[in-house]
């Protein structure tokens, strides 16, 4: 394949001349930066492959000049961005593995299949670390719920869930869900998924020592998923290109995955791997040329040797296909039989498709793919410039016109109702149903489950590694009508209260992991937003001692010409001491006096009474103090601590809720269904204090309020006792006054009951 370097207009005259890349995705500029990497004209190969892994799914290439600002390091970070997982240490010799993905687009083509292989996905990403996935989350974002098209994606998405996490044995421990209509046309399917492993086990995606041999594993290679990032990541919605994106959607099977896992596990644990890397996006294109970029070597691929399940499949479709359940594993030629025999015994086919190369003279490695030994060469390119060095854009940023006087406008503030107790009535929304077609019992861990506590808390045990008391809190949030008024503050907001939510089961928050789903990345507008939005996690997590451990960004999430609302979803993990007891939940005993720790905001600028009642998504949010903020964490962490690690309780905390989404006034009504016990409360002076939604606030639930007050104080942390729990109706004197019973009938079955009528296609 050499070639005498072709000239700037010998690139310009091919541009023209053949303009193949144009259906890939590739711009004309990017088609030159191919031919000037190669010196000649790329195959029909290579500029597949080229097309893949230069997307925005793969590539980032136009966030990554935004994303370095995101603080990455920590003492106790092993794996930061940039692997397939980020991994943290937690001590006495276990590793934390967490990764965030989306799977938007395929799960709006194809709601099941979209969801499923999203779950699918995400779990490689985790056992390809050496870790065993023991938790998932799901955070989802939906149009409204009278809309029929969005319950029938409703209903898809959570049975693609639940349909693969719960076949796989991997228990769903939480998410989110959000309505809104910006999703009308491009719902959200973010996956957060956790692993643990002896940190002796941790293992990366490279390609390391020349002769080593690449074995494929798992399932064939099919048509399904060809060019799925870049067909379907790459491109807004519209109604008449749906249907035809349809092939590009990967078709999952949980049972094959089930295999996968414990087959690579104990390929790991025998020491048979050097390395390994899944394949999820871009398929085999990905995994050659990144796991031989790594190891700084080359990789020569036999195309012919890959298994298949389809007749007459091209190379370039091979290459590409995104076919689940599938593993690129790196070992020593000494190492087959026994790698074959074990996976045998797991029914896992297992190919030997290809063997890590030297570097050239010039010290690179070329990943070089044929037709057998003697067969054509049919791509020869630096595997590097397919792996990392795709274009790198500084997109145009501007301030949407009409930001600042969004933020100055005041009418939020002057907004009123005739019923504050109806409007409460109105917000309440049970997530149980979605909870309840997913197994979040699996591997017995389960300390805290899904709604009954701010976080979700599980004990630090899996096949493995031993109990030792210890326990993960996992939190995943996100508020995108926040950030839709300003990306800046709202990201930071939603970065403080998922810490404070971890804080809440007291676990010190450890490390975050984000996925940032924005708009169409050449609209200006989205571009500022996206930057505003990194800065704004960059502040809060250096405020809160939060390193970044690795994330994804999902752009071009758009339909009709309709960027959606910037939606930056954040997962953050933090570890307990010893625990004797379960922490307190979202609840309160009779008596009990209810004190807010934090500070308070009179704003109701970006809360949902104004959005959902009113309509209106204007005016300045509220403030944060992000060191008071992290005053409030340390101290709820460690109440919670000392209501679990002791031989004898102090029962000085007997239940919390941390205040966000709905404000004070949402707060007390969940605590209230949850104990069935409505409480008095004399502190709230109306309804700008009821649904302002400042996220640096928990209702604490104590039998001691002057204790509890004094050892705020102590840690620089205000504090107000607002009323009593008692009795059966939820009175906050002069604003709100109702029923338990009707909270609690308002409350649940909303989603059920939507979806419970006819569900349209």
């Amino acid at each position: 394949m050499d070639h005498d370097a072709l000239s700037p207009t010998e690139i310009s005259r091919e541009i023209t001349r053949d303009p193949r890349h144009i259906p890939l995705g590739l711009l004309d500029e990017e088609y030159g930066s191919i031919m000037e990497v190669l010196g000649r004209i790329p195959t029909d190969l290579e500029l597949a492959m080229y097309s893949v892994m230069w997307s925005e799914h793969c590539s980032y290439k136009s966030s990554r000049v935004h994303l370095g600002r995101l603080p990455t390091t920590a003492p106790h970070v092993l794996v930061g961005p940039g692997e397939n997982a980020g991994v943290i240490d937690a001590g006495e010799g276990i590793a934390v593995a967490l990764r965030i993905e989306s799977h938007n687009h395929p799960s709006f083509i194809e709601p099941y299949q979209g969801a499923a292989t999203g779950v699918g996905g995400i779990l490689r990403d985790i056992f390809t670390m050496g870790a065993r996935p023991i938790a998932l989350m799901d955070p989802l974002f939906l149009g409204p719920l009278d809309d029929a098209h969005c319950r029938y994606l409703l209903d898809g998405i959570v049975r693609g869930v639940g349909g693969y996490g719960n076949s796989v044995g991997v228990p769903t421990v939480g998410g989110q869900i959000t309505f809104d209509p910006c999703y009308r046309g491009n719902p959200l399917v973010n996956v957060f998924c956790l692993g643990l492993l002896p940190v002796e086990r941790l293992v990366l995606g490279q390609a390391s020592g020349i002769g080593n041999l690449c074995v494929l594993l798992g399932s064939r290679t099919g048509r399904d998923g060809i060019g799925g990032v870049s067909v379907l990541a790459s491109a807004g919605f519209n109604e008449e290109s749906d249907g035809a994106k349809r092939p590009s959607v990967q078709v999952g099977d949980p049972y094959e995955e089930k295999r996968l896992i414990e087959a690579c596990l104990e390929l790991l644990d025998a020491s048979l791997v050097v390395g390994i890397q899944d394949l999820g996006g871009a398929g085999l294109a990905c995994a050659t040329s990144e796991t031989a970029a790594r190891g700084g070597l080359g990789m020569e691929v036999n195309v012919l040797a890959i298994p298949r399940r389809e007749p007459g499949m091209t190379p370039v479709e091979v290459m590409t296909s995104e076919s689940q359940e599938r593993m690129l594993a790196i070992i020593e030629p000494s190492s087959l039989d026994e790698v074959l025999r074990v996976c045998a015994r797991w029914e896992v086919e297992a190919t030997v498709i290809a063997r890590v190369t030297e570097v050239d003279e010039s010290g690179v490695g070329h990943l070089v793919i044929t037709e057998g030994e003697d067969g054509p060469v049919l791509c020869d390119v630096p595997a590097k410039s397919l792996a990392d060095e795709a274009p790198l854009y500084r997109r145009p940023l501007a301030e949407p016109a009409n930001y600042r006087s969004g933020l100055i406008d005041t009418t939020v503030e002057t907004l009123r109702s005739t019923s504050y107790s109806e409007d409460l009535v109105a917000m309440l929304l049970d997530p149980s149903w979605i909870y309840s077609q997913y197994d979040h019992e699996l591997f017995v861990n389960t300390i805290l489950g899904p709604g009954e506590a701010d976080a979700t808390l599980l004990r630090l045990a899996g096949p493995g590694v031993a109990a030792n008391g210890r326990s993960l809190a996992l939190s995943s949030d996100a508020n995108p009508a926040w950030c839709a008024i300003d990306p800046r503050l709202g990201t930071a907001l939603t970065v403080a209260e998922s810490a404070l939510n971890v804080a809440s089961v007291g676990a010190t928050p450890k490390a975050l992991v984000n996925c940032l789903n924005f708009g169409n990345p050449t609209h200006p507008e989205v571009m500022w937003q996206l930057s505003e939005s990194i800065d704004g996690m960059a502040e809060a997590c250096r405020a809160l001692d939060l390193p970044v451990v690795g994330g994804n960004v999902s752009l071009y999430n758009e339909s009709q010409g309709r960027d959606i609302d910037p939606t930056p979803t954040v997962a953050v993990v933090g570890l307990t001491g010893t625990l004797r007891r379960r922490p307190p939940a979202r609840a309160w005993q009779e008596g009990d006096a209810l004190v807010v720790l934090g500070t308070w905001s009179r704003t109701l600028a970006g809360s949902r009474w104004a959005r959902e009642i009113h309509g209106v998504r204007s005016g300045a949010l509220p403030s944060i103090d992000l060191e008071l903020h992290a005053r409030l964490c340390a101290l709820v962490a460690t109440l919670v601590a000392e209501e679990c690690s002791d031989a004898v309780a102090p029962e000085l905390v007997h239940g919390l809720h941390s205040i966000a989404d709905g404000g004070i006034g949402i707060a007390l009504a969940e605590m209230a269904i949850a104990a069935n016990i409505g409480c008095v409360v004399d502190g709230v002076n109306d309804h700008h204090e009821l649904f302002s939604e400042s996220v640096s606030r928990i209702v604490v639930a104590t039998p001691r309020a002057e204790e509890l007050l004094a050892r705020a104080t102590a840690a620089g942390v205000p504090g107000i006792v607002i009323g009593e729990a008692t009795g059966g109706r939820l009175l906050v004197e002069g604003v709100i006054d109702v029923d338990v019973d009707r909270l609690h009938e308002a409350f649940t079955g909303r989603i059920s009951s939507a979806l419970g009528e006819t569900v349209a296609h």
